[in-house]
């Protein structure tokens, strides 16, 4: 039965990977286009259509619309150069080298983004051909472009692009996967000897995180775009902000974790022949590793679930991890203490390792968290403001002409 059910299960997450959507949504969406373009374009194959619709059918709303007026826009101007060129010059290579250098400049000042290549390369396309036909070439590409504009965008908002929320939560939830194994490996080290190469190979692993983050953090910028302007997401922006400050802690955790290993590789360095802390000492630092561990995960498992039953349950598990943290805090702290004051060697590294684990254990903590959100939400709400002051005065007369009602401070 179960060489039967597993190609089965593989073929439906197969099919359910954004990657196969979007693959899947680009080609149909540059066929139909093609098809659209053979009906109103007079070019035997206009291939600018399919080309436009591929490279608009992104793989989230938002960055479909930006993308389609910019590179309307890039087509447009490069064609409208080519058009004054036409009239003036003829085709050689001075007047080529030309077009495409005052299309590169011109494709900076109309802001075209990433499509600044475009302008230039509209220009040369219809500079190619015969002075008899630049005109009815450059607006057969305008029209094409604008025919893989138009389906992409209609493509789009039919059917929805995917949210790649899941892909950046699965990949939240492995760095602190990673954070945590590592958290429980220093632990294993307090109890017993622990030789410099092996602290200095902690190190470098936690040194390795900052790589991770930055895969993270591009996994998240897409999550991000996929929930704005979404019909199916209702509260985009706070997952938004969920999701974007819960990676900011676990960077600044990150950050931090490298600077304990720092510490603890230091203090082995200065250790050599013997264990880098009393046996209770040590004892009490692996559990209080270990709950940190757990802690990260929780945090982690908080800030990505999608249940609200889920996220207490989550959140429950959080204050409690954290909780056992503090109380083994505050037995570490003692036992540092009186450690120092018999055997005074490295005292800085004690303080050090100590105010390090108050700064994680602070990060993590849930009241901290609440406070970064409201923050984060109210920061928008300004921005929104700001940038939009005619939108803001007319939501703020129909909230005052309402019974009642009275203006607040939120994000919306």
């Amino acid at each position: 039965m179960r060489e039967v059910t597993d190609p089965l299960l593989d073929l439906v997450r197969w099919h359910s990977e954004p990657v196969v959507a979007q693959t899947l949504r680009s080609t149909v969406a540059a066929v139909i286009s093609y098809v659209v373009a053979l009906l109103l374009s007079s070019e035997p194959a206009p291939l600018t259509a399919p080309l436009t619709a591929l490279l608009v059918v992104q793989v989230t709303l938002y960055t479909t619309l930006t993308t389609s007026v910019r590179r309307v826009n890039a087509v447009v101007v490069g064609v409208v150069i080519a058009i004054g060129f036409s009239s003036l010059v003829g085709l050689t290579w001075w007047s080529l080298g030309l077009i495409i250098l005052a299309s590169l400049v011109i494709g900076r000042f109309v802001r075209a983004g990433e499509f600044v290549p475009e302008v230039a390369i509209s220009a040369m396309l219809v500079l190619g051909v015969t002075t008899t036909r630049v005109a009815a070439t450059a607006w057969d590409r305008v029209l094409e472009t604008l025919i893989g504009a138009v389906v992409g965008l209609l493509f789009n908002m039919l059917f929805v692009p995917p949210l790649w929320v899941q892909p950046a939560s699965e990949a939240i939830e492995g760095l602190a996967a990673r954070m945590s194994r590592l958290l429980l490996s220093l632990g294993e080290e307090m109890t017993g000897h622990t030789p410099v190469a092996e602290a200095a190979a902690r190190l470098h692993e936690a040194r390795r995180l900052d790589h991770d983050i930055v895969q993270v953090d591009a996994a998240l910028r897409q999550a991000e775009d996929s929930l704005r302007l979404n019909p199916r997401v209702k509260e985009g922006l706070l997952s938004r902000v969920v999701l974007r400050t819960g990676l900011d802690t676990l960077e600044i955790s990150a950050v931090v974790l490298r600077t304990v290993c720092r510490t603890l590789t230091d203090l082995a360095k200065a250790r050599t022949d013997e264990a880098l802390f009393p046996a209770a000492l040590g004892t009490a630092l692996q559990e209080l590793f270990g709950h940190m561990a757990r802690a990260v995960e929780s945090f982690a498992v908080l800030i990505t679930t999608q249940v609200s039953a889920n996220a207490e349950e989550a959140e429950e598990r959080l204050g409690q991890e954290l909780a056992a943290s503090r109380e083994s805090r505050e037995t570490v702290a003692h036992l540092l203490l009186d450690g120092v004051q018999e055997h005074p060697r490295q005292w800085q590294l004690h303080g050090a390792l100590l105010a390090e684990i108050d700064r994680i254990l602070d990060e993590l903590d849930v009241t901290k968290r609440s406070e970064r959100l409201v923050e984060e939400l109210n920061r928008h709400a300004r921005e929104q403001r700001e940038k939009y002051p005619l939108v803001d005065k007319l939501r703020g007369r129909l909230r005052l002409g309402r019974p009642g009602s009275r203006v607040t401070d939120v994000a919306d």
